[in-house]
C-alpha cells in the first residue's frame, strides 16, 4: 500500500515539474532574447545619402551651411537613443546636398534597398536625405522597391550644428517608423517634424519653415511623437511589390524636362526640349494644367513627333483633369491628374522605359 501511494506522489511530482519547464520556456520564447518581455530588436539599416541632416556651419546661429559634411557613423552616434528601438547599421551611399540628386544615386539607392530587404535579418530600411529632392526620391523608390517592407527617409531644415536641429529627432522618429510592426504594405514613408507622409502625397511648401512638408490631396498616413506611432490610412496608387517598374544598376532613364507655364507663354522652350533630346515634356501648367494656344500647339506637335507630353500643373494643390479645358484625347496628350510636375517627371521616365504609347501613360497615371 506504502509503495503505490509513494510512486502515485513521484508520478505527480515529474509531472509537475515537467509543466513547469514547459511554462518557463513559454515565458522565455515570449519575453524574446533580452529576457524582459519585449521582443527581439528589429535590425533596421540606415542609408545616408547628405542633405542638410548631414549638414555644418561655423555657427549654430547662421542660416548658411554646408550640406554632407557628416558622416553616417557621426549621425548614428548623435542619437543614440534610437539603438533602443532598433538593432542599427550604417552605409554611406553618397554625401551630397540633394539639389544635387542625380540618377547614378538613384539606382545606386533602389538597387541597394532592394537588396538589404531581401534579407530575412533586415526588418526595414532608413534613408537619411536633403529635403530640396526627398519627394521625387521617395516617388522613385516608390515605384522601384520591391518589398513591402518598411522604407523610411528622412530629413532636416536645419544643419547638425544649429541651435535646435530638427535632425536628431526626425532621425528617432524615422527609425521609430522603420522599426513598427505596422509600417509594413504602406508604400515609401518620409517622417519629418513628427508627420508620416505617402510618398506620392507629400510636397515641401516653405523655402526654411521646419513645418515645410505637407500632403494637401489626401492627408497623412500617420503621425509620430517621441517615437509613438498612430496610423491614419494606406498608400495611395500602387507601389512597390505591385508596381510594374523595375531598374538596374544597367538601366537608363530617359530625359524627361518639365516646363513652366506662363503668360505669353511660345513654343520655344517645348521644341528647343525635344530639340535636346527629351522623350517627354511635363508641363507645369496654369490653372487646370493649362498654357496658352501657342504653347498647346507646339506641344501637340511634338506629341505628335513621338514625344510623349504630360500635362500638371504649377498650381499646389487640385488635380489636373483629362479633357477638360484641353481635349488631350484628340492631341495625344496626358493628364497628370494628382501628380505634381517633379513626380510626373518621375513616372514618365519610368514609364518611357517600357512604352510610348500615350493611351497606356495615361493608365499609369490613373494606377499610380
Amino acid at each position: 500500500m506504502w509503495n503505490s501511494e509513494a510512486r502515485t506522489r513521484q508520478i505527480r511530482f515529474a509531472v509537475i515539474v515537467s509543466l513547469l519547464v514547459v511554462a518557463a520556456s513559454a515565458r522565455a520564447t515570449a519575453q524574446g532574447a533580452d529576457g524582459n518581455g519585449k521582443d527581439p530588436l528589429p535590425h533596421v539599416v540606415v542609408l545616408a545619402t547628405g542633405g542638410t541632416i548631414a549638414g555644418a556651419a561655423a555657427s549654430d546661429v547662421q542660416a548658411g551651411y554646408s550640406s554632407g559634411q557628416v558622416g553616417v557613423e557621426q549621425l548614428l552616434n548623435a542619437v543614440p537613443q534610437a539603438k533602443k528601438l532598433a538593432h542599427l547599421s550604417g552605409e554611406q551611399i553618397s554625401n551630397i546636398g540633394s539639389q544635387d540628386m542625380n540618377d547614378e544615386v538613384w539606382l545606386k539607392l533602389a538597387n541597394r534597398v532592394n537588396e538589404l530587404l531581401a534579407r530575412p535579418d533586415v526588418a526595414g530600411v532608413v534613408i537619411t536625405h536633403g529635403t530640396d529632392t526627398i519627394e521625387e526620391t521617395a516617388y522613385f523608390l516608390n515605384l522601384v522597391v520591391k518589398s513591402t517592407k518598411p522604407v523610411v527617409l528622412t530629413a532636416s531644415m536645419r544643419p547638425s550644428t544649429a541651435l535646435s536641429a530638427d535632425g536628431p529627432l526626425n532621425f528617432y522618429n524615422a527609425v521609430a517608423v522603420a522599426a513598427n510592426k505596422g509600417a509594413a504594405n504602406r508604400g515609401i514613408l518620409v517622417v519629418v517634424n513628427d508627420w508620416i507622409h505617402g510618398a506620392s502625397s507629400l510636397t515641401k511648401t516653405s523655402t526654411t519653415a521646419v513645418q515645410t512638408f505637407m500632403s494637401p490631396l489626401s492627408g497623412l498616413i500617420g503621425t509620430v511623437a517621441y517615437g509613438e506611432v498612430e496610423w491614419y490610412r494606406g498608400p495611395v496608387g500602387k507601389n512597390t511589390l505591385n508596381s510594374a517598374f523595375t531598374v538596374n544598376n544597367g538601366t537608363v532613364l530617359p530625359r524627361v524636362d518639365i516646363i513652366m507655364a506662363t503668360e505669353n507663354m511660345d513654343g520655344a522652350l517645348i521644341d528647343a526640349a525635344a530639340a535636346a533630346g527629351a522623350k517627354g515634356i511635363v508641363i507645369a501648367g496654369v490653372g487646370n494644367g493649362n498654357m496658352t494656344k501657342s504653347a498647346l500647339v507646339a506641344l501637340a506637335a511634338q506629341a505628335r513627333r513621338g514625344v510623349l507630353c504630360v500635362r500638371s500643373s504649377r498650381v499646389t494643390t487640385g488635380q489636373v483633369g483629362r479633357n477638360v479645358e484641353v481635349n488631350d484625347d484628340s492631341l495625344h496628350l496626358v493628364a497628370s491628374l494628382g501628380l505634381n510636375p517633379q513626380k510626373a517627371r518621375v513616372l514618365l521616365r519610368l514609364a518611357l522605359l517600357t512604352t510610348a504609347d500615350p493611351k497606356t501613360i495615361q493608365r499609369y497615371f490613373d494606377e499610380y
